[in-house]
């Protein structure tokens, strides 16, 4: 009858899931759109920066653009017209391709074709079919194919599409990244490269020509004293390269003839740094300074706040559990504290019998803080009560506030005592002393139910008295 009933929620439960993976394939495409767009916005220092951060990334070089390098479609929807987006993409160009019908030319083998140019933007991935042509009168096994001359940091590889006679193979080429200009020229660091291709046991070839695009088209444009520079500076790509002393974003500033009025107006105070030490004025507004790592930021009008200058925990800032926000942590839920280190839970701090600190202490970040003789994670060990019968002989110091000679355990105790207090407990001696310095051995305190006011008292086990003081602390 189950069966039956749940027969009818199969499609739901199906449809269900299917909602779910949607659902979660639209959010990994989100994530790697956000990711793609973050690594391009922190390259934007420059055009040939931009293009080698990531497949993905464009540059604006329209000079009224606010944002430089991003995606195509972020550009677009920031008002950069498309005439003024550069993002180049590989291609791929057949040289040469004869079909060997020349009986005099004929080889056991025949590569078609024979010579490709490739224009290869790191991070994305060009593709071409080869067909490998076996003479009839020859037979040989599936080829093995060889590589020669890659350069560093170039992978081709190889996936066959069809087998036999002829067979067809898929040739694939990337590159990771642009080589550094460090220990290259710039004549061979984004080549041409040939590589061959061949057949092993041949001598037939494929010639592959590899070329990196690892630079803008406008970067070797320059605009001397351009209008849109105030014609103070040259414009490369749609930025100002300023000429000295005058800087801004269109060359507008002159810093011999900066006015210190500006300045006031970038100071917290008489005597305070201009923007706070963290930024330069430009025009009585500050400009804060870009950190090594991007995700560093300074922030406000006098660039006086920072997403990274709070309190450590652990070596995480924030301890990790939360975000820094103008030098102050602000701490995710369930945590407090200037660093976040202090967690809100208190499941580490239940104890057997379900009771914060087994009622015998304070629970603070996610930690028993213990009243002694109390130990322990969750305030359940006694090592002073040795010897002692029963739970309540701990609550079982008696009462001093009409006793001066030793005496048997009262119900009068300063805790609470349970009903069994007098039975278990009734074997002990009990001393009153004065104040808690005539105490001997390990001195104990707690704290009353009455008026909460701590008493003193030692114990020594292996004798069971009890020494207690009369003065209490308030």
């Amino acid at each position: 009858m189950l069966g039956l009933q749940l027969k009818g929620y199969y499609p739901i439960i199906s449809l269900g899931c299917r909602m779910v993976v949607k659902l979660l394939f639209l959010w990994l495409l989100f994530c790697l759109s956000w990711a793609q767009e973050q690594r391009c916005l922190q390259s934007a220092s420059s055009c040939d920066e931009c293009i080698q951060a990531g497949s993905g990334c464009a540059w604006c070089n329209s000079p009224q653009a606010h944002i430089r390098c991003a995606t195509t479609e972020k550009l677009q929807s920031t008002g950069c017209h498309g005439r003024h987006i550069y993002n180049p993409s590989g291609s791929i160009q057949v040289v040469k391709n004869d079909s060997g019908a020349d009986p005099a030319d004929a080889e056991p083998l025949l590569l078609q074709p024979q010579e490709v140019s490739v224009h290869l933007r790191p991070g994305a991935r060009e593709s071409f079919p080869l067909t490998i042509s076996k003479a009839t009168d020859h037979p040989t096994p599936e080829p093995i194919m060889d590589l020669s001359n890659v350069p560093a940091g170039v992978q081709v590889t190889f996936s066959s599409i069809t087998k036999g006679n002829p067979q067809l193979l898929q040739v694939s080429v990337e590159a990771a990244q642009c080589p550094s200009t460090s220990g290259a020229s710039n004549q061979n660091r984004t080549g041409p490269w040939s590589i061959l291709i061949t057949p092993r046991g041949f001598s037939v070839s494929l010639q592959l020509q590899i070329t990196l695009l690892c630079e803008c088209n406008c970067t070797g444009s320059h605009e001397e004293n351009s209008p849109a520079c105030s014609g103070q500076g040259t414009l490369v790509c749609g930025q100002c390269e300023c000429y000295v002393p005058y800087f801004g974003k269109q060359c507008q500033m002159n810093g011999d003839s900066i006015s210190p009025q500006y300045e006031d107006l970038c100071r917290t105070g008489p005597n305070a740094p201009v923007c706070s030490g963290s930024g330069i004025c430009v025009e009585g507004f500050c400009e804060c300074n870009r950190r090594a790592d991007p995700k560093e930021t300074y922030s406000g009008r006098y660039c006086e706040c920072s997403n990274f200058d709070c309190p450590h925990h652990n070596n995480r800032l924030c301890g990790g559990n939360g975000r820094c926000e103008c030098g102050r942590c602000v701490c995710n839920s369930e945590w407090i504290g200037s660093a976040c280190s202090c967690s809100m839970e208190t499941a580490s701090c239940m104890a057997k019998n379900q009771m914060l600190c087994n009622g015998r202490g304070v629970c603070e970040c996610g930690k028993c803080h213990c009243i002694p003789p109390y130990v322990g994670a969750t305030c359940e060990d006694c090592p002073d009560c040795v010897g002692l019968s029963g739970s309540c002989c701990v609550y079982g110091v008696p009462s001093v506030s009409n006793r001066s000679k030793k005496g048997h355990v009262r119900t009068d105790i300063y805790l609470k005592p349970p009903q069994c207090c007098d039975r278990q407990c009734a074997h002990l001696n009990v001393e009153i002393v004065e104040t808690k310095d005539e105490l001997q051995g390990r001195l104990c305190k707690m704290r009353t139910a009455e008026d909460l006011c701590y008493f003193f008292f030692s114990i020594l086990p292996s004798s069971g008295q009890f020494a207690v003081a009369r003065a209490k602390e308030c």
